[in-house]
């Protein structure tokens, strides 16, 4: 049986764009074939996430907590309406991750709530470097990345505000290679 070879994310990322560009043509092409083309788009995926959550259905603890974990499959299960973690818990787990790298740049970073859709967060740090506009700007790409149907990540109120941190905002956005080949 020959070997399947994987998509990286790099080769995921490129093939989700080419999607959208291709969704995008469709809807812009004149002609009576645009509804059915688009419909026929919509169907396949409610066919998929039917199937998806047939394989979530059957799933051991350990097996969904891998799917609902890794990033493709966690955006699948969000578009179908089936992830097993609420959004709370997501940008809990995606503030988590940047933790350690605001951490060890003397700062800190916390999830305080997520309410109305909102994520609000806390973030301190000190020295200089990177601006925490960057900054702030990793941080909500980070938790929507987990959690898109969240409609913003903001300050969370009483925030004490402090600024300027020396954290390069490639060191919060690049994920280190595990094993699997998962990242």
């Amino acid at each position: 049986m020959p070997e399947t070879v994987r998509l990286d994310e790099a080769a995921v990322a490129e093939r989700l764009s080419r999607v959208d560009r291709l969704l995008e043509q469709i809807q812009d092409a004149p002609g009576p074939m645009t509804g059915a083309s688009v419909e026929a788009v919509q169907v396949l995926t409610e066919i998929y996430g039917e199937a998806l959550a047939r394989v979530l259905d059957g799933a051991d603890g350990p097996l969904v907590e891998r799917m609902a974990e890794d990033e493709l499959i966690g955006h699948l299960l969000v578009l179908h309406g089936i992830h097993p973690e609420p959004p709370e818990r997501r940008a809990e787990r995606a503030v988590a991750g940047l933790r350690p790298a605001v951490r060890e740049r003397g700062g800190d970073i916390e999830l305080a709530s997520v309410e109305e859709g909102v994520a609000q967060v806390r973030v301190s740090a000190k020295g200089c470097g990177t601006s925490s506009a960057a900054l702030e700007a990793a941080v909500r790409e980070a938790v929507l990345a987990l959690a898109p149907e969240l409609t913003a990540v903001e300050r969370a109120p009483g925030d004490d505000g402090r600024r300027a941190a020396f954290v390069p905002v490639e060191s919060l956005t690049l994920r280190p290679a595990s094993a699997g080949g998962r990242t």
